[in-house]
């Protein structure tokens, strides 16, 4: 696995996403989860994100489970500030802050986190600025070694790349998410911020295996929060509506390189921006989990396809996004 800076360590330039061991995909067993794990470990990933609200903390305590039984070096991010104890805006107080974080520690087993993300909280809340000071206070207690910031947007990214002290940003960034190259990319990389990519395959869709019938679980997020109607939509299919991500997809086949598949290019597309630390796409199973390492091995996509798809985003894909970016 290739090595890239975040911040001050090297990590491996694939991770793995831990939303779905929550339960936010559907359902997926403990055993499963761990075998997951255990696989992405096996084939070079170090870097594993997740959050405290991720199945109410269920997927910082399957990891947690996972740090117990691994003798390798992992790195293991999480977040805070969208619980619903007490909810915003008590969420941005120290004191709720640590204890939010004393419960990170318990779930993960761990006695500091070695990173904490503020999990795209408010923008207003980024602008006032307590929060940033608090994540000092907590780094100086020794209970966080760093701490970044997942944003919705580029205007909060760029926003915290104002503050001291940060070592990442976690975005939205995908072929159907083009928007931070032109000044998010460039503005982090000046600042020796290390950038990490959620999303990278648009909740699916840069598969290619979706079709406008398909259906999910009742309580997987691209069921329930297709359209916003559980938190910002851009989380969910890049933002775009489902069916026209769907046709979106179906384009994009006939832009792929003999011998990668959908998935590869769109995976490879993300990996080729220097400015990127480590994409964190899910995984369900094993396969995939393999699937998403196999990237790292490839070449780079060429100049000329770099740029029909930046072409075909703005022409095709910019004008349907819906929320923050």
């Amino acid at each position: 696995m290739n090595q890239r800076l975040l911040g001050d360590i090297h990590i491996g330039e694939i991770g793995l996403g831990c939303w779905q061991f929550g339960g936010d995909w559907g359902d997926l067993s403990d055993a499963d989860a761990l075998t997951t794990l255990r696989a992405a470990r096996d084939n070079g990933v170090t870097f594993f994100d997740t959050a405290d609200v991720y199945g109410g903390g269920r997927s910082e305590r399957v990891i947690g489970s996972f740090l117990k039984e691994t003798q390798q070096d992992v790195f293991v991010a999480t977040k805070l500030g969208r619980r619903s104890d007490p909810g915003w805006p008590g969420n941005f107080e120290l004191s709720t802050m640590r204890a939010h974080t004393e419960d990170s520690l318990r779930n993960l087993g761990v006695e500091s986190l070695d990173l904490t993300q503020l999990h795209c909280i408010p923008t207003e809340a980024l602008r006032q600025g307590d929060v940033f000071d608090h994540l000092r206070t907590l780094q100086a207690e020794g209970k966080i070694q760093r701490w970044g910031v997942s944003v919705e947007s580029v205007e909060e990214g760029l926003l915290c790349l104002e503050q001291t002290g940060i070592t990442s940003l976690q975005i939205i960034f995908n072929l159907f998410r083009q928007k931070p190259i032109a000044e998010l990319l460039p503005a982090a990389k000046a600042k020796g911020v290390g950038l990490i990519v959620r999303l990278p395959l648009a909740s699916g869709l840069l598969t290619g295996k979706f079709r406008a019938e398909t259906q999910f679980a009742p309580q997987d997020h691209r069921t329930y929060n297709r359209d916003g109607q559980a938190f910002n939509v851009g989380e969910t299919f890049a933002g775009l509506p489902f069916e026209k991500g769907v046709e979106l997809a179906d384009d994009l086949k006939s832009f792929v390189p003999d011998g990668i598949s959908l998935t590869e290019m769109a995976l490879r597309w993300s990996l080729d921006f220097e400015a990127i630390s480590v994409l964190i796409p899910g995984a369900k199973d094993p396969a995939q989990a393999l699937a998403n390492t196999r990237v790292a091995t490839l070449a780079p996509l060429s100049k000329e396809l770099h740029q029909r798809l930046h072409d075909f985003y703005e022409a095709k894909v910019a004008h349907h996004i819906r929320g923050p970016y």
